[in-house]
């Protein structure tokens, strides 16, 4: 039902200041960002290290669904994303289940289609499920070219292997010269 956790959302009132904190102290590699006009609210995804994401969200309109949960702060933790590969799959799951839910949303070009589950229905966490294409909120940076899986750099400390990861873009190993050869040894008897 569910593949991976996508990512973490805080809501905030100063997406610019947000953003600096998380792109510039932290070293978050800001992604795409969209402004949800008829939604009131402006969004933005930021990866970090091994494809961790983060999103920033914040209202863009005097009144937006956010406006209750940023009533008496400047931020916080909003809600968690899991992602699967098929969301009706999962709502009839749910419903199996007796577990409500709500916010059925699906982009026109059908890029996202998602669903929540209340805090009140998920130990006080705000649960979004999500089926969609990780690659697509990517920038070109943070994913592998087409048509390379993989990619092997010498390094001057041994080598650094970049592989596609499965929630999109790429996460690299380090190996010493040692543990490449063990690698390189246990896929060659592997393939005996």
């Amino acid at each position: 039902m569910i593949s991976r956790v996508d990512h973490v959302a805080f809501a905030v009132r100063d997406h610019e200041k947000a953003l600096a904190f998380f792109r510039d102290i932290l070293g978050a590699l800001p992604g795409k960002c969209y402004n949800e006009a008829g939604r009131n609210f402006f969004w933005q995804t930021l990866s970090l290290g091994d494809l961790s994401r983060l999103e920033l969200i914040s209202p863009s309109a005097e009144t937006s669904f956010l406006d209750g949960f940023l009533a008496n702060r400047e931020g916080g933790f909003h809600h968690i994303t899991l992602q699967t590969p098929d969301l009706e799959a999962a709502i009839k799951r749910l419903e199996e289940h007796g577990i409500p839910y709500f916010g059925r949303h699906e982009y026109p070009d059908g890029t996202w289609k998602e669903v929540f589950i209340h805090p009140r229905d998920a130990f006080g966490i705000l649960v979004q499920i999500a089926e969609f294409d990780p690659e697509y909120w990517m920038v070109p940076e943070a994913k592998m070219p087409k048509g390379e899986p993989w990619r092997l750099e010498e390094k001057e400390d041994g080598f650094a292997l970049t592989c596609r990861h499965p929630g999109g873009s790429k996460v690299t190993l380090n190996f010493s010269r040692d543990e490449l050869q063990g690698l390189s040894d246990a896929l060659r008897q592997a393939l005996e």
